[in-house]
């Protein structure tokens, strides 16, 4: 069986605390525990991409949350120009080191150009189902 969850946000730094809220109380309903905080930190820093980098003024971006068998995938959809690099900074930059984060932490990874903007999509495969 199947689940899906998605959710809009607003441009807007208070976005990304709700996407990452978002994210933990749906992977409570669905009774996912393991991964959480690694799903919780890559929604987190996605979403911190999609406001700082990938969403025009005025616009949205969106998060989508999907659960098949012992796979959960996290999908962020911005539509804004541009592909985003994964890039290992300086370890003590203050910055620049979330794609490389999320790279490290999913067991798929994948950015993926849309008509119009991106969707980065990261999958986490869970132990027990």
């Amino acid at each position: 069986m199947s689940l899906s969850r998605q959710q809009r946000f607003p441009r807007a730094r208070a976005s990304v605390r709700a996407a990452r809220q978002f994210a933990g109380d749906t992977l409570g309903d669905w009774g996912v525990c393991e991964r959480r905080d690694d799903i919780r930190l890559c929604v987190s820093e996605l979403a911190t991409n999609a406001v700082l980098h990938g969403v025009p003024l005025g616009r949205e971006f969106s998060v989508r949350l999907e659960r098949e068998g012992g796979i959960v995938t996290i999908e962020v959809r911005d539509s804004g120009p541009g592909h985003p690099v994964v890039q290992q900074s300086d370890l003590c930059a203050r910055r620049g080191r979330g794609l490389w984060l999320v790279v490290e932490l999913a067991d798929e990874f994948q950015i993926r150009d849309e008509r119009v903007g991106k969707t980065i999509r990261a999958g986490f495969k869970l132990a027990s189902t």
